[in-house]
This record gives C-alpha cells, sequence and structure tokens, in this order.
C-alpha cells in the first residue's frame, strides 16, 4: 500500500470513496434517508474541492486504487477518515491514522479530536478516544447521531 499527500486531483475519487463507504460502511447503524443525506449519491464537487483545500490530506492507494483517505487540520482535529468497502477492516484506518498522528506528534500537536459516527466510534475508541459528547447533527433535513471524541498522542511533561 502507498500512502500520499492528496492532490486536487484526487478530489473525485475521495468523493467516490466517502459516498461508497457511507452508504455500504455505516448502513447498519443509519436509515437509507440518512445516508443520502449524509452522503447525497450527486456530491458537490466543488464544495469538496473548497472544503479539501484547507485541510491537510493523506490517501492510501492499493495498486493504483485509491482504498482511504484521512483529512485532519494542524491542530489536530480529524475531519474525514474513511476506507474503501472492500478495504473495510484490512489496516487501511490504521496506517493512514499511525502516519498522521507521528507528523502532527512531530510538529507539537499531543492531543486530537474528531466527529465519529456510530460506525466509526469503535475504531477512534481502540486508538485511546473517550467519548466528549453525543451528538445529534443534521444533515440534507435528517438528524444523525455521532460523538465527539478526545484522544492524547503523547503526554506533555513538565
Amino acid at each position: 500500500m502507498n500512502i500520499r499527500t492528496s492532490t486536487s486531483r484526487d478530489v473525485e475519487s475521495i468523493v467516490a470513496l466517502f459516498t461508497a463507504s457511507v452508504h455500504l460502511l455505516a448502513a447498519r447503524n443509519y436509515t437509507p434517508e440518512q445516508l443520502t443525506a449524509w452522503a447525497p449519491k450527486s456530491p458537490d464537487l466543488e464544495q469538496w474541492s473548497t472544503k479539501l483545500s484547507t485541510l491537510e490530506t493523506l490517501v492510501a492507494e492499493f495498486d493504483g486504487t485509491m482504498v482511504g483517505f484521512i483529512t485532519y487540520t494542524d491542530n489536530g482535529h480529524i475531519v474525514f477518515l474513511y476506507t474503501s468497502p472492500t478495504f473495510s477492516r484490512k489496516g487501511v484506518a490504521s496506517q493512514l491514522y499511525e502516519i498522521t498522528s507521528r507528523v502532527l506528534l512531530a510538529n507539537g500537536v499531543c492531543s486530537l479530536s474528531t466527529e465519529a459516527s456510530i460506525e466509526a466510534r469503535p475504531f477512534f475508541e481502540s486508538k485511546g478516544f473517550n467519548v466528549v459528547e453525543e451528538q445529534v447533527v443534521e444533515r440534507n433535513g435528517m438528524l444523525l447521531k455521532r460523538f465527539a471524541m478526545a484522544g492524547v498522542l503523547a503526554s506533555v511533561e513538565a
């Protein structure tokens, strides 16, 4: 697997992976209407491009095909972490997370935060995150449950 920094040419692949991941992997925990509201089948690529341009993004590829991506801010907020449904539970998210953690730690960031779906919550808990608050957010007219979570990369020594 190859992990690299994304480019503007990756937007369509990122959005396609995101949409497939939401609709296939989160289907156990959300209704079809919620999934469509969260990840519309006809996404706004310009809106995605704008959003991604403000974030650090790494993509994972296997045999030239994108199999996962992570986006984060310089202060340690993980905005997106998704894997292709065909590569779910094969270590892709963990590798993306570990590389991101090393980069952030090297830049002096010791705490992380994210908003995790019901599906993603166990992954983040396995990485030492704790639920800060259960949330209900509105996406395109539908209410979705998620969890604000926080984790620590390394203790700060006095």
